[in-house]
């Protein structure tokens, strides 16, 4: 029933920034920990980072660690994920997930819904 939609992707030199957004409809927003997956091409899907319901606690996967930095504005209903010192190992398709529950998860599974996907590309 919830509805996320991604925005913010596009092309940019490695070393530049990025901002993608991730719009949630639904008046649980603030009731669910979200996530940020992404998808290369051949790729399994892979974590990127979580943040709980509140946006107390935030985990990231190492690949990113000290480059980005995910938050949320409930108010908004409005997820954010901040890259920064992009590489070109970042290309991928990026994708926000809602999941039922207040407490973040790195795991794809236990997330319910999901959004469409925007692409990142990093060149060199």
């Amino acid at each position: 029933q919830v509805q996320l939609v991604e925005s913010g992707g596009g092309l940019v030199q490695a070393g530049g920034s990025l901002r993608l957004s991730c719009a949630a409809s639904g008046r649980t927003f603030s009731s669910y920990a979200m996530g940020w997956f992404r998808q290369a091409p051949g790729k399994e899907r892979e974590f990127v980072s979580t943040i709980s319901a509140t946006g107390g606690t935030t985990y990231y996967a190492d690949s990113v660690k000290g480059r980005f930095t995910i938050s949320r504005d409930n108010a908004k209903n409005t997820l954010y994920l901040q890259m920064n010192s992009l590489k070109p190992e970042d290309t991928a398709v990026y994708y926000c997930a809602a999941r039922r529950n207040i407490n973040p998860s790195v795991a794809l599974a236990q997330y319910d819904y999901w959004g469409q996907g925007t692409q990142v590309t990093v060149s060199s």
